[in-house]
């Protein structure tokens, strides 16, 4: 049976961060991704994602994955001058950054930077910490993703709340831009309700409090 890529394919694959969707020859594409894929920048290609042992007596089929860049570096084996080719073509595509803070474990995210100061986070990538609130029952959840080592002024990051409850004090200006699931903030006994595509703004010294009845994401921004 044919396998049909449709537009939620593509834009689970921009949700992931991916630009090239892995398809099969025979792999019908919707119009519809074909035309949002075009606008996210992502390709489609008929490689193999994973390169597989062949046996010798195996016969290659018409749909026979084409060479890809890198493979083509690695025909003659593996010497100095291949690893410098690879480390030369990671670094034309924008991944050597973000490899090198995953495996040294520095960054809890994938990021790719610019001598400019342009940084761009994969959301997908981004490992949470626990937030004290006091409360160790407490399922409240964060990651900073742009602070002072980026050369900013101000601090940004991903925040979830599941099922709970926590007071809240600003200690400067908080915006809060509702992703997923449903966020409450009481301020003197009365309850305010944001739902995905609202933003929450707080001055600075806003005593109130953090809440959700389900499991909610959103992305903040302090100043």
């Amino acid at each position: 049976m044919k396998k049909l890529i449709c537009a939620k394919d593509v834009e689970t694959a921009e949700r992931q961060g991916q630009k090239v969707v892995y398809i099969g020859c025979e792999a019908i594409i919707t119009p519809s991704a074909k035309d949002i894929a075009k606008s996210y920048g992502i390709e489609f290609s008929i490689e193999k994602q994973v390169l597989e042992a062949k046996s010798s007596c195996e016969v290659e089929t018409p749909c026979e994955t084409k060479t890809s860049e890198l493979e083509k570096v690695f025909e003659n084996g593996i010497d100095s001058e291949v690893i410098y080719k690879v480390f030369k073509i990671m670094m034309k595509k924008g991944l050597l950054n973000g490899m090198i803070d995953l495996i040294t474990n520095k960054k809890p995210y994938l990021a790719e930077t610019d001598s400019i100061g342009l940084k761009i986070v994969r959301g997908s990538s981004v490992k949470y910490e626990a937030l004290d609130t006091g409360n160790p029952d407490d399922k409240v959840f964060y990651q900073e993703i742009i602070n002072a080592d980026d050369g900013s002024s101000m601090n940004a990051g991903f925040i979830t709340i599941e099922s709970c409850k926590f007071d809240w004090e600003t200690e400067c200006q908080e915006l809060y831009y509702v992703i997923e699931g449903t966020l409450t903030v009481t301020v003197d006994n009365k309850v305010y309700t944001a739902h995905p595509g609202d933003s929450v703004f707080f001055p600075k010294g806003a005593k109130i409090a953090f809440g959700s009845p389900d499991k909610m994401k959103a992305f903040y921004a302090t100043y």
